[in-house]
C-alpha cells in the first residue's frame, strides 16, 4: 500500500523543482522542530492523509515535476565517426533541449529505508542543432549543419528518498536515483542518409547517457536545495500582533496500511515567545492518542483529516487573556436608552436618585482565561467575568457597582477558506453582586438588561473575532474543500478534501473534487 504522507513530501520535492525555490507546497509538514525534542513530546494538531489523498498527491507530483523538468538543457555531445567511402566525420550535437515529457504510469511505495517513486513508460521530446565536417587527401574539407529532433519512446525515472525527524528537524536525503532511456529515434532536418545512419549508430548511446545523467543530476540538486530549505524554516507562524502558532514537528511519522500522519505541537504562544513554558504544558494534562485520531477520518471519500485537540483552543484563550485583551467598554447597544440612569429608575431607584439622567457604560473584564472542552456535538465553554456599571457624570466615569458572572456557551466551528473559524451561542449565565456604592439591589431585576448586552454586544463582538479565524495547515495554492466536522476524544476532527484556490488550476486534478 502506498504511504500517503510520503507522497505529500514528494509533492514538496516537485515544487522545489519549479523555477522559484521559495514555494513550499506543504509548509506545515515541513516546519523544523526545536533543537531538543523528546520522543514523548505531545502533538496537539495531528494530520492524516488517506488513499484519496495519495492519488491526489501522485498526480500533483507528476504534473508539477514535468513542468519543473522542462525545459532541461543537456550537455553538448561530440564524436568522430568513421563511415565507409567517406572517411572520418566529426559530428557535434549542441543546444540540446528536453522540452516535453509525457507520463503514462507511475507508482510510489514506501519501506523501512525510504520512499520510492518510479515513473515508467514515459515519452520525452528533445530538439538540438547538429554540425559535421570531414575531408580526405582526395576530397577538400566539407561541412554542413542543421537541426534535429529526438523522440524518447520509453523512459523510466526512479528515486528513493529518506525522510526522518533528526533531533527535531525534518531531514530529507536522496538514497537512490536513476534514469533509464529504453528506446529513442532521431529525425534530421537536412543532411543525407549516410549522416542520419551515422548519427543513429554513433550517437544513440551518448544521447541516452546524456539524458539519463542530466535528469539524475537535476533530481540530486533539487533534493539538496530542499533539505537546505527545511533547515531554515520557522519554528513559529505569527498569527497576528498577539499570538503565534507553535508549528514544531514532534515525534516520528506514523504509518498504517491505508494512511499515514504526523504531529505538530500546535499550541498558541505569545508573539515572539520561543516556547510554551514547561509548567503550562504540564498543566494541560492532555491524554493524546494519535492512533485513535487516525481512526476517526477513515472514510475513503475524503483526502485526509486534521485533528485539533481542545488544548489548542485553550492555549489561544490563555494568550489573549495574558495579553490583557479580554476587556471591553460597552457604551453602545441597540437600545441606547438602557445606558441612561433614567431607564433604571424602577430597577435601581437609588442609582437614579444619585445620578439622575446620566449616561452609563458597562465595563466588562474577563477574570480568568475562558476554558473550552470538546463535547460530542459541539464545543462547550465557560468564562468568568466582572461587569462594572459606570456612570458618566460631568465628564467623569464613576464606578457604582460590580457584578460577577459565570457564562456558559457553545461553539460551532467552521472552515472559511483555509482558516478555522466559527461562532458561539450563549447557553446560560449566573451572576452575583461583588460590590456596590448604591446599596444592595435585586439582581434578578437586572437580568433582562444584562442579557440584552450579552446577546447584542458582547457575543457579536466575539463572533467577529472568531469569524476572522485562525490559519489551518495549508497547501501552497490550495485550500480545504467540503470539510466535515466531528468531535471525539477531546478533539475536533476535520475530514476534508483539497481544491485549487482558483478555477482551472491544474485541470488534471479536477476529478478529485
Amino acid at each position: 500500500m502506498i504511504q500517503s504522507s510520503h507522497l505529500f513530501h514528494l509533492g514538496l520535492l516537485s515544487n522545489f523543482m519549479a523555477p522559484s525555490i521559495s514555494y513550499i507546497f506543504l509548509i506545515l509538514f515541513l516546519v523544523p522542530s526545536y533543537t531538543h525534542v523528546l520522543s514523548t513530546e505531545e502533538g496537539f494538531i495531528s494530520i492524516e492523509i488517506l488513499e484519496k489523498g495519495i492519488d491526489f498527491a501522485k498526480d500533483l507530483l507528476i504534473n508539477t515535476g514535468i513542468s519543473s523538468l522542462t525545459p532541461l538543457e543537456v550537455p553538448q555531445i561530440e564524436k568522430s565517426v568513421r563511415i565507409p567511402l567517406i572517411g572520418t566525420v566529426h559530428i557535434t550535437l549542441s543546444n540540446i533541449i528536453l522540452y516535453r515529457v509525457d507520463v503514462n504510469s507511475s507508482t510510489v511505495t514506501s519501506g523501512d529505508t525510504g520512499i520510492a517513486l518510479v515513473v515508467s513508460g514515459a515519452k520525452a521530446y528533445l530538439s538540438m542543432d547538429w554540425s559535421y565536417h570531414y575531408g580526405t587527401w582526395l576530397i577538400p574539407k566539407i561541412s554542413d549543419e542543421g537541426v534535429a529532433s529526438v523522440e524518447v519512446k520509453s523512459m523510466e525515472v526512479g528515486l528513493t528518498v529518506g525522510l526522518k525527524n533528526q533531533q527535531g528537524t525534518l531531514e530529507l536525503s536522496l538514497l537512490e536515483c536513476g534514469c533509464h532511456v529504453k528506446d529513442l529515434s532521431i529525425k534530421l532536418d537536412g543532411g543525407v542518409s549516410w549522416l542520419y545512419q551515422g548519427m543513429v549508430d554513433a550517437f544513440e548511446k551518448k544521447i541516452r547517457s546524456a539524458i539519463e545523467d542530466a535528469i539524475s543530476q537535476k533530481i540530486e540538486d533539487v533534493i539538496l536545495q530542499l533539505d537546505s530549505k527545511l533547515q531554515s524554516l520557522p519554528k513559529q507562524i505569527a498569527i497576528n500582533k498577539i499570538a503565534s502558532l507553535n508549528v514544531t514537528f514532534v515525534n516520528d511519522l506514523v504509518f498504517s496500511n491505508s494512511s499515514t500522519g504526523l504531529e505538530i505541537n500546535g499550541l498558541f504562544t505569545a508573539r515572539d515567545e520561543i516556547a510554551v513554558s514547561d509548567n503550562y504544558e504540564a498543566n494541560l494534562h492532555a491524554s493524546l492518542s494519535y492512533s485513535q485520531a487516525l481512526l476517526s477520518c477513515g472514510s475513503p471519500s475524503k483526502m485526509g483529516g486534521i485533528s485539533i485537540h481542545e488544548n489548542v483552543l485553550n492555549s489561544i484563550s490563555s494568550v489573549y487573556f495574558n495579553a490583557d485583551r479580554m476587556h471591553w467598554i460597552i457604551d453602545k447597544i441597540p437600545d441606547l436608552s438602557l445606558l441612561n440612569t433614567a431607564e433604571w429608575r424602577v430597577i435601581l431607584p437609588q442609582l437614579y436618585k444619585q445620578y439622575p439622567n446620566d449616561d452609563m457604560d458597562l465595563n466588562v473584564s474577563i477574570t480568568s482565561p475562558p476554558v473550552v472542552a470538546v463535547a460530542q456535538t459541539d464545543i462547550d465553554g465557560e468564562l468568568s467575568s466582572d461587569v462594572t456599571i459606570d456612570v458618566l457624570d460631568a465628564g467623569n466615569r464613576i464606578p457604582v457597582a460590580c457584578i460577577s458572572f459565570v457564562i456558559t456557551f457553545s461553539g460551532y466551528p467552521e472552515i472559511s477558506r483555509n482558516s478555522l473559524s466559527g461562532r458561539v451561542e450563549l447557553n446560560d449565565f449566573t451572576m452575583s453582586l461583588k460590590w456596590s456604592t448604591i446599596g444592595n439591589f435585586h439582581l434578578h431585576l437586572l437580568e433582562p438588561v444584562i442579557q440584552t448586552a450579552l446577546r447584542t454586544v458582547l457575543l457579536p463582538y466575539v463572533n467577529v473575532l472568531l469569524w476572522k479565524g485562525f490559519p489551518l495547515p495549508k497547501l501552497k495554492g490550495y485550500t480545504l474543500h467540503d470539510a466535515q466536522f466531528s468531535f471525539t476524544d477531546s478533539r475536533i476532527i476535520v475530514c476534508t478534501d483539497v481544491a485549487p484556490l482558483s478555477q482551472g488550476y491544474l485541470n488534471p486534478l479536477v476529478p478529485y473534487y
